[in-house]
């Protein structure tokens, strides 16, 4: 069956069902909890009264962010209904303060650093962009728990002297994209211009990417991940300029790898079914990388017709095993609708 490469109703309304579908999951569930005494030993609901669903943290709370996304883009989507009712009973004043709770101890300094992080401000800034009374309740309610995560960011990149340029996870350059897309939303000029000034220390001068990817299991592109971002913090001449160097031969389709879907040979594996989502987070990254380069830059018919391929290679993946199904629909909705406006 093909699988439409555009966001449309129809397609809202499936990636919706998917997330609704296992955001109030518990089990089975990957916890990263650091255990200090008997008394740690809880249930992921008890540790997390909103973000338990979903198979780990920060897959439930990108799901949010998914619901919330399309609960503002299409209201009258079916499921918007099913959407706003989760939403009111998720985001409460005391199953904020149980979040807000488990972040108090010593021992979860380093907890969804910075991937869970990055995603919880994501989710915040959907939120505050919405107009609606109940959106704007939501965001009210959820802005201690999003003031909190902006403190760790701004305690840690001074302390973060390297990047992390690793596909997964830990991956530095895409926690500051979403980061800065929060700082927009939510008008913190001063966050915004930590994260770019960290992005410029990281990365301004690099050169001559290889791009040796993919990995067996990375769902990020660590080269064009790092551009998305450098476009997000450059000038349109700066970037230009800083793309050319660092990625030198890619007006000639090299590095091929940049350019080819990867293929996924296992999705009830859950690292190998990462590629899936680096297929997606690929498209989302040429996106916003071309929107920063000139109209008549020799890339855009290429990327064009790799975007399909990517988005075509993965779309059609996004449910069937619960190992991709838990987050990939989360991917599948940055790569539809990159913009956060």
């Amino acid at each position: 069956m093909k699988v439409s490469t555009t966001l449309g109703v129809d397609l809202a309304e499936r990636l919706a069902r998917i997330a609704l579908g296992h955001i109030g999951l518990e089990y089975p569930n990957k916890l990263d909890h650091l255990m200090t005494a008997a008394a740690d030993v809880r249930s992921p609901r008890a540790l997390h009264p909103i973000f338990f669903g979903s198979f780990d943290w920060h897959s439930c709370v990108h799901s949010h962010w998914l619901l919330a996304r399309l609960y503002r883009r299409f209201p009258a989507l079916p499921a918007a209904g099913d959407i706003r009712t989760l939403l009111d009973g998720q985001f409460t004043a005391v199953k904020v303060a149980g979040e807000m709770a488990y972040l108090e101890s010593a021992s979860t300094r380093g907890f969804e650093r910075p991937y869970g992080w990055a995603w919880l401000l994501m989710l915040q800034g959907e939120l505050l962009r919405h107009h609606s009374r109940e959106g704007q309740d939501w965001a009210a309610r959820l802005a201690p728990l999003a003031a909190v995560f902006v403190r760790r960011f701004e305690a840690f990149l001074p302390l973060a002297i390297y990047p992390i340029r690793a596909g997964v996870h830990s991956n530095t350059a895409f926690a500051l994209v979403l980061a800065r897309d929060y700082a927009e939303a939510a008008q913190l000029p001063a966050f915004a211009a930590l994260c770019a000034q960290s992005a410029r220390r990281w990365y301004g001068a690099d050169r001559g990417c290889q791009a040796w990817e993919p990995s067996q299991d990375e769902f990020l592109s660590p080269a064009l991940t790092e551009a998305a971002l450098m476009a997000d913090v450059l000038g349109a001449e700066q970037f230009a300029a800083w793309f050319e160097a660092f990625l030198p031969d890619i007006a000639q389709g090299r590095p091929a790898t940049l350019f080819s879907p990867a293929t996924v040979s296992d999705r009830t594996d859950g690292k190998i079914a990462h590629l899936d989502g680096l297929n997606l987070s690929r498209a989302w990254c040429w996106r916003r990388i071309m929107a920063a380069l000139p109209s008549a830059h020799p890339l855009r018919g290429p990327v064009a017709a790799t975007l399909e391929a990517h988005l075509a290679s993965a779309l059609g993946h996004v449910a069937g095993d619960y190992m991709g199904e838990h987050w990939l629909a989360s991917f599948a909705l940055l790569a539809l609708d990159p913009a956060s406006r």
